[in-house]
């Protein structure tokens, strides 16, 4: 099952103090101050570069992650509908193709960006809790 930028947005704003707004222009969501997800589109050099490959279409999300080793263990996984460009190299975050991505991996992947920006308490509050729901 895939996901749309509409139930993107709602899984974004389910998790805790999560805020809709604008990054470059751009629906996004932040938590702490920090953007951890936007709708992303490909720029005309994004374009180019993927020469004679045809980019995927319909929806695609950025997902910020903790840090390159994160971003480079993500895209080892080979999830269907995780990737990068050229744009994002040496930057850690990986792209989400909405249309393709199975939606478990989606939440996983979106959590994830969400730990990687949420103030300290603010995510060990809400790991501690989700480990007491599990108990």
């Amino acid at each position: 099952m895939v996901v749309s930028l509409e139930e993107a947005a709602r899984i974004a704003m389910d998790l805790p103090e999560v805020a809709e707004g604008e990054f470059h222009g751009r629906r996004a969501w932040t938590v702490g101050g920090k953007t951890f997800a936007w709708a992303r589109n490909f720029s005309k050099a994004d374009i180019k570069r993927f020469g004679t490959a045809t980019p995927p279409d319909g929806p695609i999300l950025a997902l910020r992650l903790a840090d390159l080793h994160e971003k480079e263990a993500v895209l080892a996984e080979g999830t269907k509908g995780l990737f990068t460009i050229p744009h994002f190299d040496g930057f850690a975050a990986v792209l989400v193709h909405l249309k393709v991505v199975p939606k478990k991996a989606f939440r996983e992947a979106l959590l994830d960006a969400w730990l990687a920006c949420a103030p300290p308490k603010v995510a060990d509050g809400y790991l501690a809790a989700k480990r007491a729901r599990h108990t």
